[in-house]
């Protein structure tokens, strides 16, 4: 159920953001539709991450041991410093993997 679930958002999100962004396809919409629609994959990302990071078994993480929430937190400020994608990733997956090691 997850990967229906999973793969019918990734299909929705797709289509919103090309036939209504894709400069080729002749539908225009006002721009501040436009704009609202940007933003739909990291609202579906946040709305998928965030009960992982937070829940384990449908019960909340113990915030002082959890790997999610700091691996998480290293990620964005990591990703905000070193602004390369593969180099990001690269780095949020070392440094949660470490966090997981330590923890």
């Amino acid at each position: 159920m997850d990967w229906v679930l999973l793969f019918t958002l990734a299909a929705v999100v797709f289509f919103n953001r090309y036939i209504f962004l894709e400069p080729a396809v002749p539908v225009r919409l006002p721009g501040i539709i436009r704009d609202a629609l940007k933003y739909s994959a990291p609202c579906l990302l946040t709305a998928i991450c965030g009960p992982i990071i937070l829940l384990n078994n449908g019960e909340l993480r113990e915030l002082t041991t959890n790997p999610y929430l700091y691996g998480s937190l290293a990620g964005v400020l990591i990703a905000l410093w070193v602004r390369h994608m593969i180099v990001s990733v690269l780095l949020c997956l070392s440094v949660f993997y470490l966090i997981c090691w330590m923890i």
